[in-house]
């Protein structure tokens, strides 16, 4: 009888330690999603757009 109480007993505070744990979680990724929704492009470093990243040369043809 004893142990199912204390069984009982962690598995109530687990529950609650693991739905404490989400709900953190959670409310960190809604203000993470916040902040980089205004956030600048990543790769662009030197602030001049895509056309640093875009090849000025057409890819050789190896087949002829």
């Amino acid at each position: 009888m004893n142990n199912q109480v204390m069984f009982i007993i962690g598995c109530v505070i687990f529950v609650i330690y693991v739905y404490f744990l989400l709900s953190i979680i959670r409310r960190q990724h809604k203000i993470q999603r916040k902040e980089n929704m205004n956030s600048y492009d990543s790769n662009d470093l030197d602030g001049m757009g895509n056309q640093g990243r875009i090849p000025n040369k057409k890819p050789k043809n190896r087949a002829i």
